[in-house]
């Protein structure tokens, strides 16, 4: 077995930032959670921009001599993790549903354990536990589900490791994806999970929605409003006169935010063990995950504003016309990616994926600025969204630019 390494790597949790009812949560798992022996100490993690996640060690958990090998069970079930809705009024109805994180979690799980799943289909995912829906219990729903303990890489340069290994972990996690690629949502009861119309056109509508709403929410102690994103009405025009064909993938699961620092890796072994932060998941295109998880190569550092850069924030990556501390090639992860869904490649749809996916990561930041704005935001680094959005919304514009297309300055809408 490899060397313990001395540091963990991802995955730290502190003091609760938002919290709640302890004694009403024991009371709940010793109920309803079989798994769970209360009461529990309760931590929260530091990363998790939307919904509060915190991390539970049972009373039967004793602290061993330090081993991170993930075969042992028995210490594995003493650690769970809690998921919940945050606190207050929500700027969206379609964010935040832990409810369809856990049924998706359920699914999944069902799935990775029927007989018929070969090793190459098993998509990687903690175990599920118990969803309550009860307010009463913490304020707002929740679920519990496995604590994995292994590697979350929130850099995904993962300087901390050797470029083996940094090579390695990006194509497990391309592997993991192809897996989930090759789900039927039907075969495993998701076929109500969501709208099973064309994705494209369903997330134009209703990120536009939420980002106008998002746009007017101001800042409890200064009145600012958090601003609409750059080149906003621009974008969204050319976005709905040019949408690719969705039909050569077909309906297929979307994680809705797959990317380095939401899987995790055997804390010594270059392979994902999980897929974590469900909320957004959906039906749909399976290349809105791959341009996702391989944005990083969508940034040139040229157009990352100094005072971001210099920062050297995990929220902006730029691995574009630039060979500096890249993990591998965007087109060895790309034939990878097609060799393992049948796909020829390049991807031709992916010029358009790409740029609509940065816009979409622009109006997930918008939110976090909002909550922000409204000191509902859970990550302690939610500041750094009120900077970061009309970044991303930049380089929406420069993507489609770059390609060869205008975008126009006065769309009829």
């Amino acid at each position: 077995m490899s060397d313990v390494p001395s540091k963990r790597i991802g995955g730290e949790y502190g003091a609760v930032r938002a919290s709640f009812d302890v004694d009403k949560l024991n009371t709940y798992l010793k109920r309803h959670v079989s798994a769970v022996t209360p009461p529990v100490v309760v931590k929260q993690f530091k990363f998790g921009q939307s919904n509060p996640t915190y991390f539970l060690t049972d009373a039967r958990f004793v602290l061993p001599h330090i081993s991170w090998d993930d075969s042992n069970s028995s210490l594995s079930q003493k650690r769970f993790v809690l998921r919940k809705k945050p606190a207050g009024q929500l700027l969206s109805s379609t964010a935040h549903q832990v409810e369809r994180e856990f049924r998706m979690l359920s699914a999944l799980h069902k799935h990775n354990a029927n007989p018929t799943t070969t090793p190459n289909q098993i998509v990687p995912v903690p175990t599920p536990f118990a969803l309550c829906e009860d307010n009463s219990v913490i304020g707002t729903p929740f679920y519990i589900m496995e604590y994995l303990d292994g590697r979350i890489f929130t850099d995904p340069k993962m300087l901390n490791v050797s470029s083996e290994i940094r090579r390695e972990c990006w194509l497990s996690a391309v592997r993991a994806l192809a897996a989930l690629a090759s789900v039927d949502p039907f075969d495993i009861g998701l076929d109500n999970f969501g709208p099973t119309t064309a994705y494209f056109p369903r997330q134009i509508k209703s990120l536009t929605r939420v980002s106008e709403a998002q746009a007017r929410v101001v800042d409890i102690d200064n009145g600012n409003p958090t601003g609409e994103i750059p080149h906003y009405h621009e974008l969204v025009a050319w976005y709905k006169k040019n949408l690719p064909d969705e039909k050569k993938t077909g309906l297929r699961i979307v994680h809705g935010d797959y990317k380095l620092d939401n899987v995790v890796f055997h804390p010594t072994e270059s392979r994902v063990i999980g897929i974590l932060d469900w909320e957004l998941c959906t039906l749909g295109s399976p290349l809105a995950d791959f341009a996702n998880f391989t944005q990083p190569w969508s940034v040139d550092p040229s157009n990352v504003p100094m005072d971001l850069a210099a920062e050297q924030t995990v929220f902006v990556t730029a691995f574009k016309n630039t060979t500096k501390d890249v993990p591998l090639a965007l087109e060895e992860l790309e034939r990878t990616y097609c060799q393992l869904t049948d796909q020829p490649y390049p991807i031709k749809e992916m010029g358009f994926v790409r740029s609509w996916m940065l816009f979409r990561t622009a109006v997930i930041s918008q939110g976090v600025a909002a909550r922000f704005a409204r000191r509902q935001a859970s990550s302690e680094q939610a500041f750094i969204h009120v900077r970061l959005f009309p970044v991303m919304g930049h380089l929406a514009k420069c993507l489609i630019e770059e390609q060869g297309h205008i975008v126009c300055s006065k769309p009829k809408l």
